[in-house]
């Protein structure tokens, strides 16, 4: 019987220049995803502006980026916000005369709750993010994307296929995120733009890591089991780093993909086929 492995997440190569001189805007930079979106951009080739709620790791992420040579620009930021949008558009246009990519990784999970039992006005605050900032940051950087012929990649998520219960406001939102995606597509194909979209499943990186060592210490399964558990679920019998699902993105943002717009790319080491 094949056993799961735990992927090494420290080891991959540098990320080939595929964003050579282009401007890169990521927007939800956390600790795992919007890190390596960053990070692989940047060393694609691609300057970048930082966005997401928490300065401190910005700052930490900007000086990342420096170290590998490339310019670097951290937004503190809400981009559930339309003035804040604004600004960030703004200031990303000020250090560096355009954008070419936009790549979005900000969410709320909302609480694990049945539809019958969920919390509208909750759900409508977490739409916010989970879809409407998305349209508002297209909206906000559509003539600069037009005129560099650039690209957005949205990071959607597995809970478009799956069946886990108590999770419905959240596959709402992605659903409503993959139509946004599709319609941005339809709308700013004849000038030029591709939109894409990249559907992550479960990532193994430090969040997910944490809160499986979390239940551990609270007397729930190992982190190996809790681990072996879901890799048994995909075809490689492992769970995606944030840095494979950045390169998805970095791709399809890309000039090699030139010819896709309007997609969604599963990244799940094959626990979903689409």
């Amino acid at each position: 019987m094949n056993t799961p492995v735990e992927p090494a997440t420290q080891n991959r190569a540098p990320a080939p220049p595929l964003l050579q001189g282009k401007v890169v805007l990521v927007c939800g930079v956390g600790p795992d995803l919007g890190r390596s979106l960053a990070v692989r951009s940047a060393q694609a080739g691609a300057d970048i502006v930082l966005a997401a709620r928490s300065a401190d790791r910005l700052n930490l992420i900007e000086q990342e980026i420096r170290d590998l040579g490339r310019q670097a620009l951290a937004v503190p930021t809400d981009i559930t916000n339309a003035s804040a949008r604004h600004e960030l558009a703004r200031a990303a246009m000020d250090s560096f005369g355009h954008v070419d990519v936009l790549m979005n990784a900000a969410f709320a999970h909302p609480p694990y709750v049945k539809l019958l039992e969920a919390d509208l006005d909750e759900m409508r605050q977490q739409t916010d993010l989970n879809v409407l900032a998305s349209v508002g940051l297209v909206q906000e950087l559509a003539d600069t994307l037009t005129a560099r012929r650039g690209s957005v990649v949205l990071i959607n998520s597995l809970v478009l296929r799956n069946r886990l219960p108590g999770v419905g406001s959240y596959r709402m939102d992605k659903a409503s995120l993959l139509a946004a995606a599709r319609s941005l597509s339809i709308e700013l194909g004849p000038r030029g733009v591709r939109v894409n979209s990249v559907a992550p499943g479960y990532i193994w990186g430090d969040k997910l890591r944490d809160f499986y060592a979390w239940r551990e210490a609270n007397g729930g399964a190992t982190v190996a089991e809790k681990y072996a558990e879901k890799a048994q679920q995909t075809d490689l019998l492992r769970l995606p780093t944030p840095d494979e699902i950045a390169d998805a993105a970095v791709f399809l943002a890309s000039d090699f993909a030139s010819g896709i717009t309007g997609q969604c790319l599963d990244v799940t080491c094959g626990q979903s086929h689409h």
